[in-house]
């Protein structure tokens, strides 16, 4: 059996080609959810000029109105970046709110991101009441119940 002699040549590109195959597998997997608005898109609007529908020509439709007032739209959107097996990690997102009065005419436009809440997370369970059984008492505990006395047949 021959076995080649390795160049310092050779070596080097199998090295740089290892490094292109393992930089390309670690590539990350990018997602965009929602309707991210850019910059000149916002500033198209002007406030007691547009209506609703130039907003809707504009900006396309909203990704949600407000809860309790259907005259404040939001358009929300996201871009997250994704590692292997490790959960997305948000790289980029941006909430626009458009305000209209009762004539449909925009009052407001702008960045609602300095004004959002972090709400924390709990990992905590919720206690449920009820009995707790033993493993004895789930075992045992319906055995004699499924079976009538003969004597009352």
């Amino acid at each position: 059996m021959i076995i080649p002699k390795l160049t310092k040549k050779s070596l080097l590109t199998a090295c740089a080609l290892s490094c292109l195959v393992f930089s390309a597998a670690c590539t990350p997997t990018v997602a965009q959810r929602g309707n991210t608005l850019e910059n000149y898109q916002v500033d198209e609007i002007v406030a007691n000029v547009h209506t609703r529908s130039d907003v809707l020509r504009l900006l396309g439709s909203p990704t949600t109105q407000a809860t309790f007032d259907e005259n404040i739209w939001y358009y929300i959107g996201r871009t997250t970046e994704k590692h292997g097996i490790f959960d997305p990690e948000v790289v980029e997102e941006r909430v626009v709110a458009v305000a209209f009065n009762e004539e449909g005419v925009v009052t407001y436009i702008g960045d609602v991101d300095g004004q959002k809440i972090d709400v924390p997370i709990s990992d905590d369970s919720t206690p449920t009441h009820g009995n707790e059984l033993t493993v004895m008492q789930q075992l045992l505990g319906n055995v004699g119940r499924f079976n009538p006395n003969s004597a009352n047949e």
